[in-house]
């Protein structure tokens, strides 16, 4: 959701997460979500202001030409290419770091500022690195489980985490975000809707894995997570999620 509100998001969530930790009795929390009473009441936050505001706006915005809507993405991943080669450094992954390095070069240039994806058809595939990979490469635990106020869900180490990535972002420069505040701000919500766009088609299948949309989203995000940081139970727990929703999909085509 909205990056660029992460560090007040932050403070309130950590606050108010451990305020309302207490109003859930320990037998019924989920060892992973300590502050479940809270992240609840963020959750249902978040809800309001996607289904009131964002999925409208996307919804609008899937109606514009496939053409328009990949260069857009392309564009975006471009700009995410600068933050996933700093970590792919850190993490001391040189061969991918190099293919970072090349994407963003033919990409900028050959691909029109990233508009046009030429790396991917020359074998250089997109990577998918951040600091709380990171971090959980270099064997820092996720910790509880937190919804973000607008940014959804998180970990004790992902939310902090961002604010490295923020430094990264080729958006962040500072010519772009003081002296051209506006255009700033324009990328910023452009980015947004197309994220948001891009999960449409997946929301319902995933809605559909609980009953309870909270725990469905708590779930996929957990299991996410663990799979791009390598966690012991990530292969195990994305085959068990493939396989409900290969299931799902089967039930819909029955239909």
């Amino acid at each position: 959701m909205l990056r660029w509100l992460v560090v007040p998001g932050l403070a309130l969530g950590l606050l108010l997460g451990l305020a309302g930790c207490a109003s859930v009795p320990s037998e019924d929390r989920h060892p992973d979500d300590p502050w479940e009473s809270y992240n609840r009441a963020m959750f249902a936050f978040n809800q309001e202001v996607d289904q009131a505001i964002l999925r409208p706006t996307a919804v609008q915005y899937r109606r514009l030409p496939d053409p328009v809507q990949t260069g857009v993405g392309n564009f975006f991943s471009n700009l995410n290419d600068v933050t996933v080669l700093f970590n792919n450094l850190l993490q001391g992954n040189l061969h991918a770091a190099a293919s970072d390095t090349s994407r963003l070069m033919f990409n900028t240039t050959f691909g029109l500022a990233g508009l046009i994806d030429v790396a991917s058809p020359m074998g250089l595939d997109k990577n998918n690195e951040d600091f709380g990979q990171t971090l959980g490469a270099w064997g820092v635990p996720s910790g509880p489980y937190l919804q973000l106020p607008l940014l959804g869900p998180s970990t004790a180490r992902d939310a902090p985490a961002r604010l490295v990535d923020s430094q990264t972002d080729p958006r962040n420069v500072r010519s772009v975000r003081r002296d051209r505040t506006p255009l700033w701000v324009g990328l910023v919500v452009v980015d947004v809707v197309d994220m948001r766009a891009g999960l449409i088609d997946t929301e319902a299948m995933i809605d559909q894995l609980s009953d309870d949309p909270y725990i469905a989203m708590r779930r996929a995000y957990l299991q996410r997570r663990d799979f791009l940081t390598g966690g012991a139970q990530a292969d195990e727990q994305a085959e068990e999620m493939l396989d409900e929703l290969e299931a799902l999909e089967a039930m819909e085509a029955g239909e």
